[in-house]
């Protein structure tokens, strides 16, 4: 029996994402990311192909890498103009019924305790179908314009994550106990006050001493995205990601990939099956394998080449108008997304990179694969993807949108689903449960389920601060 593959849209609050230059096709209607009833008709559109979800990204900051300044990010609107991901999460859940909405938020540039009630309301007001992408982030410029003299180490910010990861679900998870909440008319009776716990955190980052702000929302915690690829990155993915991301070249290098985070899982307790692993991907399909390809040369005419090298610059770190358009890339260490700069360099051996190269692969749909053809022949490739890899399905990236995923929803879809590999329906519920079937909040030996008592766990954190 085929393995059933699973599809995000990946998408953010901006002009083009991560196609620069296809804003200036005829038919792209990115340019329309202010107007709600874009993002309404995409979601329904996705929900029309059981999506798992939308997944929007985000970025704080500006690129500003490649060749020292934002002019090419700015000229081209690579990922400037941008809005705000969370505010799309109750119009997407009022068109629709069952799409997941993943909103991208870093630990690096909000207090964790206003954020924990943003994400509880999102939760909310999405009846429990709201996921969230943590990030570190890796520009600089966000990192200064919020009063930061620069962005942290790498891996401190790990270090740092964590640490926020533990204040949210501590807030969450543990400040209102279940029926804290008994809105009593005849008692006047709204919250039992006894339910309702200080969280006393005490950290190195943050100090954190009081109550949730809201009460508990479907989920508690939302489902937990994440797309750190480095060491530290997927060792705190397999500690507390639901769902993992990755931008994998070739097969082998995801296949390496899903074998090291089902291994991190092992390790950490828990079982490869409680994460979902999506590789960034973009399809371009059609009704034949030749008009997919006229549609790929069609869409390859408005590549911007500045445009591409100022992503790949701003996500290594490594300011690629340095060299020459055939000069080979080779390994630098830098301050940015780590993972992107190894699988570049090394994470095949049979592959060299060029800077043109580098320019053309990125030019549309970012850093992950190009599958083109007819329905049969990606549905081929995909499949073969999924046999050899282990993956558990594909984070979408658009060339031209909205017709990017309608193509894949009128005919890529109906194809996978004829082979038995593809969701027919939705699971009823939050979105954990139409992910994972096992309930809406998170359970051990995930660690959030750990501080759902919350005075227990100050008692054990003060015996610990007093060394007994």
């Amino acid at each position: 029996m085929s393995k059933i593959i699973h599809f995000n849209a990946f998408d953010m609050n901006c002009v083009g994402h991560q196609s620069p230059g296809l804003w200036a096709h005829p038919r792209d209607r990115s340019w329309k990311y202010k107007d709600l009833d874009y993002w309404q008709d995409l979601a329904r559109t996705l929900e029309s192909g059981v999506f798992d979800g939308i997944f929007i990204a985000d970025v704080i900051g500006y690129y500003d890498v490649y060749k020292g300044n934002n002019y090419h990010a700015i000229h081209q609107a690579a990922q400037i103009p941008v809005n705000d991901p969370i505010q799309l999460a109750a119009p997407i859940a009022l068109a629709t019924e069952h799409l997941g909405i993943g909103i991208t938020a870093s630990t690096s540039f909000e207090h964790p305790y206003t954020f924990a009630r943003r994400l509880a309301t999102a939760d909310h007001h999405t009846k429990g179908r709201l996921g969230w992408n943590i990030v570190t982030s890796y520009l600089e410029s966000g990192a200064k314009n919020v009063g930061q003299t620069g962005l942290q180490q790498h891996d401190n910010r790990y270090e740092i994550a964590a640490e926020y990861l533990e204040v949210i679900y501590k807030l969450l998870e543990g400040s209102w106990e279940e029926g804290a909440v008994v809105r009593d008319r005849e008692k006047r009776v709204f919250t039992i006050p006894d339910k309702v716990h200080e969280i006393g955190h005490h950290g190195k980052h943050f100090q954190v001493p009081g109550y949730a702000l809201t009460e508990p929302s479907p989920q508690r915690t939302p489902v937990l995205y994440q797309a750190g690829a480095s060491g530290p990155g997927k060792k705190f993915a397999a500690e507390n990601a639901e769902c993992v991301f990755v931008a994998a070249q070739t097969k082998t290098i995801l296949r390496n990939y899903v074998r090291d985070i089902h291994a991190r899982l092992t390790a950490a307790g828990r079982a490869p099956g409680d994460v979902r692993i999506y590789n960034l991907l973009t399809v371009i399909v059609d009704e034949t394998d030749e008009k997919a390809r006229a549609r790929f040369r069609d869409y390859l005419d408005y590549v911007s080449y500045d445009g591409a090298l100022v992503f790949m610059s701003g996500w290594t770190g490594v300011d690629f108008s340095r060299y020459q358009p055939d000069d080979l890339i080779r390994k630098v260490e830098t301050n940015a997304i780590h993972s992107a700069i190894e699988s570049l360099s090394e994470g095949d051996p049979n592959k060299r990179w060029t800077i043109r190269e580098l320019a053309e692969w990125g030019g549309i749909g970012g850093m992950g694969p190009v599958i083109v053809g007819s329905a049969a022949t990606v549905a081929d490739e995909l499949q073969h993807w999924v046999e050899e890899t282990g993956v558990d399905g594909f984070n979408l990236a658009y060339a031209v949108t909205p017709e990017t995923f309608e193509n894949v929803v009128g005919y890529l879809v109906p194809e996978l689903q004829r082979r038995g590999a593809y969701p027919t329906s939705y699971q009823p519920g939050t979105l954990r449960e139409k992910l994972f079937g096992k309930g809406a909040h998170l359970q051990a030996p995930h660690p959030a389920a750990g501080y759902r008592d919350i005075e227990a766990v100050k008692r054990h954190q003060a015996l610990l601060a007093t060394g007994s």
